[in-house]
Order: structure tokens, then C-alpha cells, then sequence
């Protein structure tokens, strides 16, 4: 594992002494890592709604009523 060094702010230090002191993890290194993955975590369902997004606002318009959606969608549903 690779080592690192990192200065902290004063708050997030004393953030993380409590946290590491109600026992909720064993260490600093130990929380700051569990906090990166959450963070790695949350941008990779980012890039799948941003995605998401980006192919529905590229399909276009429909001229389609909204009963012929609701029945597509239905359908949809349905298979």
C-alpha cells in the first residue's frame, strides 16, 4: 500500500480524532481510505446518470401524445 503524507485543516483533524475515537474505525488511514471510496463510489454513479442524461437529450424530441408514451411505456414494461 502506498504510503503518503498529507497535511490537514485543523477541524478535519479533529473530525477525524473523533471519529477514529468512537471506536467507528481503527485509524485515520483506515477512515480517509473508506472516505475515498465512498467518494470513487459517488462519481461513478455521477458518470452513469451524467450518461444517462447525455444519450436521452441526444435522442430528440417526440411528437408522440402523452397516452402514446404512457401505452410505450407500458409495453415496455410489460416484455
Amino acid at each position: 500500500m502506498a504510503r503518503q503524507s498529507i497535511s490537514l485543516t485543523e477541524p478535519n483533524d479533529e473530525w477525524l480524532k473523533t471519529q477514529v475515537n468512537t471506536k467507528e474505525y481503527s485509524s485515520k488511514s483506515e477512515l480517509v481510505n473508506d472516505l475515498i471510496r465512498q467518494a470513487r463510489k459517488q462519481q461513478a454513479e455521477i458518470n452513469w446518470i451524467r450518461a444517462k442524461l447525455e444519450k436521452a437529450e441526444n435522442s430528440g424530441f417526440t411528437s408522440d401524445s402523452k397516452a402514446a408514451i404512457l401505452a410505450q411505456s407500458k409495453s415496455l414494461l410489460n416484455d
